[in-house]
């Protein structure tokens, strides 16, 4: 059974940072998995922020390209999400989610993802 944990998610000013790290449970997580970053704001559908898959190929959403940055340290297990020049719109509850496994380009769609942390909350003010 996979276990996921997010931390790291607070209350900044728009143009602030915040870096997100998921820790997966020792043991459950191999290489070949895809390790993800979805988001939902109140009121609309839970989206992909960004992936790493299989091979290491890293994919992100337009909304946050150029900001974001995905990473992950295989031996701790641990995914991480660093956020900068954060707006108000980047405001929703962000959860790291694994499952799909030999995907190089990762699934977008949150039903291929059997795996999901319980979320932690961003909010960034203007």
């Amino acid at each position: 059974q996979v276990q996921l944990q997010e931390s790291g998610g607070g209350s900044v000013q728009s143009g602030g940072s915040l870096r997100l790290s998921c820790a997966a449970s020792p043991g459950s997580v191999y290489s070949s998995y895809c390790m993800a970053w979805f988001r939902q704001a109140p009121g609309k559908e839970r989206e992909e922020v960004a992936s790493i898959g299989s091979d290491g190929t890293i994919r992100y959403a337009d909304s946050v390209k150029g900001r974001f940055t995905i990473s992950e340290d295989y031996a701790k297990k641990t995914l991480y999400l660093q956020m900068d020049s954060l707006k108000p719109e980047d405001t929703a509850m962000y959860y790291c989610a694994t499952g799909p496994v030999g995907w190089i380009q990762c699934p977008t769609e949150t039903a291929r993802y059997d795996y999901w942390g319980q979320g932690t909350q961003v909010t960034v003010s203007s």
